[in-house]
């Protein structure tokens, strides 16, 4: 991919199976959170947003999912086959409150199905259903990023893509995140996760990918990169 005459993703193969957590890795820059807009369709917006004003962006590759290609589908349709993406700094919508938040989440189901996804996420974050008629813009970091895996949990997702859920967050409520990620994962929910917390990913991820330059640099089990010395100095930090 090339986006305003850099390329920014180049050769970038990676797959999530039924039923695995799997992490995606790299220092800032490396196109990470790229890659998923990708993914989900937001680049193809993007490019169209943007064309004539910030240079030419142009996009090959495949993307299946299901079985069927989505590159090129709009970023509505993704999501209406059951691919979701939390994005990066959480991005409430402030004025409305959790419950509206948490309902704007699920367009697409039926009645049914919303009631069912709505104590799905009251389980995994009592938090919110305690502040259920709270305005979101109110809440504090870690409640947004909570409403924000929330409400994308209300759309049902075969595949959850989550970018940077402890970014700005404090120790705790970091620990909290992860562990409702987890938990999400548990219940069968395949999640690809961007995340700069090396060793919080490890913990729970079944498969990793390292990105550096918008390149995969290495893949594997937390045991097998943490296993070369260099990969860890240089990429991973740990």
């Amino acid at each position: 991919m090339v986006y305003d005459r850099a390329v920014l993703l180049n050769g970038v193969s990676l797959r999530v199976d039924e039923g695995e957590l799997v992490g995606l890795v790299g220092p800032n820059g490396a196109g990470k959170s790229t890659l998923l807009r990708a993914i989900s369709g937001l680049v193809l917006w993007e490019r169209t947003a943007l064309r004539g004003t910030r240079g030419e962006i142009t996009l090959e590759g495949r993307v299946e999912f299901g079985g069927e290609r989505i590159d090129g589908l709009p970023a509505h349709e993704i999501v209406r086959r059951g691919l979701v993406h939390c994005p990066e700094r959480r991005r409430p919508f402030r004025e409305l409150t959790v419950l509206e938040n948490l309902l704007a989440g699920a367009y697409l189901a039926s009645a049914a199905d919303r009631r069912e996804a709505l104590d799905r996420v009251y389980r995994l974050f009592p938090r919110l259903h305690e502040r259920r008629h709270q305005v979101a813009g109110t809440l504090s970091g870690g409640e947004q990023q909570m409403l924000a895996i929330g409400r994308a949990l209300m759309g049902r997702p075969r595949l959850l893509c989550i970018d940077e859920p402890s970014l700005g967050l404090a120790p705790r409520v970091r620990s909290e995140v992860f562990r409702a990620i987890g938990a999400i994962h548990a219940a069968g929910t395949p999640v690809l996760l961007v995340e700069q917390e090396v060793r919080k990913v490890f913990q729970i991820a079944d498969r990793n990918y390292v990105l550096s330059q918008g390149r995969i640099i290495a893949q594997g089990t937390a045991a097998e990169l943490t296993a070369d010395e260099g990969l860890r100095a240089t990429y991973l930090g740990l």
